[in-house]
Parts: C-alpha cells; sequence; structure tokens
C-alpha cells in the first residue's frame, strides 16, 4: 500500500497520560486540602476561594508534563504555552545543560530548537529510534557537528535502562 499516501502514526511518549493524571492529582489534593483547612478554621471567604483556584491552576501548569512526539525526520515538545519541533534529518548541533537535572537541546539547519528531558528518551525507545533515525541522516549528509558525545553517552545509558527492563521482566535480576 505504498500509494496509499498515509503518513506513518507518530510515536509519542507512552508515559504522558498518566503524568498528566499526576499533575491534575497533585493540583485537586492541593486544592481539597486548602478548602478543608479553611471550611474548618471556617476562614472560607470567595477571595481566599479564588486565590486557592488560581494556586492550584499555577500548581497544574507547572506540573503538567511536556508532551514529546516524533515521527520520520522531525521531533516535537508541547507543553501548555509552547510548541518546539526541529527535524531530526537536519540537525546541526545537540547540547546537554546541567548535570542534576540534565536538559538536551537539539537545533535544525532552519535555525529551530527544542528542548528536551533526556529521561523522556529512556523511558521511550521508540522516541528515541526516531531520534537516532533522524541523527544518523543528519551524519550523513554532514549537518550535524556538534554533539555526537552527548548521543553515545544518551545511546549507552538508553541500552543499559533496557537491558535492566529486560533482566527485571525475566526475573534474572
Amino acid at each position: 500500500m505504498q500509494g496509499s499516501g498515509r503518513r506513518p502514526t507518530p510515536t509519542g511518549d507512552r508515559h504522558w497520560r498518566g503524568s498528566v493524571r499526576f499533575a491534575l492529582g497533585c493540583a485537586l489534593a492541593f486544592l481539597g486540602m486548602t478548602l478543608l483547612v479553611d471550611l474548618d478554621g471556617e476562614t472560607l471567604t470567595p477571595a481566599r476561594a479564588l486565590l486557592w483556584l488560581t494556586l492550584t491552576a499555577l500548581l497544574f501548569t507547572i506540573l503538567f508534563p511536556q508532551r514529546v512526539t516524533a515521527g520520520p525526520g522531525w521531533l516535537e515538545v508541547r507543553g501548555l504555552l509552547r510548541r518546539q519541533s526541529v527535524r531530526t534529518d537536519e540537525l546541526v548541533a545537540i547540547r546537554q545543560h546541567g548535570h542534576l537535572s540534565a536538559l538536551l537541546t537539539l537545533r535544525d539547519t532552519a535555525g529551530s530548537h527544542l528542548t528536551l528531558d533526556p529521561r523522556t528518551l529512556i523511558a521511550n525507545p521508540l522516541l528515541w529510534h526516531e531520534l537516532d533515525t533522524g541523527v544518523r541522516r543528519s551524519r550523513e549528509r554532514g549537518t550535524l557537528r556538534e554533539g555526537t558525545d552527548v548521543l553515545n553517552k544518551l545511546a549507552h545509558q538508553i541500552d543499559d535502562a533496557t537491558t535492566q527492563a529486560v533482566l527485571r521482566a525475566s526475573d534474572i535480576s
């Protein structure tokens, strides 16, 4: 069915929905506890209820996870307020920022860039596969000039995590 014109289904973060539920649960628990404390202390007023609702919305916004999706030659990160995407087959640079909560920054030939948490790639082998395939094309084309060491380190982390998951599933470790 090559002539059908159908695009392949993009690959997404398989843990994203659970992370959204967690963010919503935390925000609603915060709202419930603050309202209960105010009700118990008989200090709940419309202004305080509005304050708690505003703080709950702020907490949800902070905890809301980025949605990472990928397809042949592209990677996209969407949050509540912005959307970033790059062509993975036209990457110029890949950088890692920070040590404790390291973030990856990818930049393509068009000047587009995105930032994502590498743990998302470690937890989602299909996303990693899409990125790795695009990176290989970038290397073949000669556009990727910076960041191969970062990717090699990340590939080793993903291989280690996959091996550990297989061993756990097999009851070997």
